[in-house]
């Protein structure tokens, strides 16, 4: 699987999750919620993304090799 994908299917995961824990226990979780959306929209314009730098340097390709 290559970082692209992994990025977001984690990001996808969260997001899920978090509205999960906003439903059952608290609303606030939506906050979270809105980091991760927050993360995504940054990225689109900087090219920046910690999981992908991670991923990098664990050795996962990009999707494009």
């Amino acid at each position: 699987m290559c970082r692209e994908n992994i990025v977001r299917m984690v990001a996808g995961t969260f997001i899920l999750a978090s509205l999960a824990l906003a439903h059952y226990y608290s609303p606030l979780f939506l906050y979270f919620t809105a980091f991760v959306g927050f993360n995504l929209l940054q990225s689109s314009f900087t090219n920046f993304c910690p999981l992908e730098i991670v991923l990098k340097k664990m050795g996962f390709k990009n999707c494009a090799n």
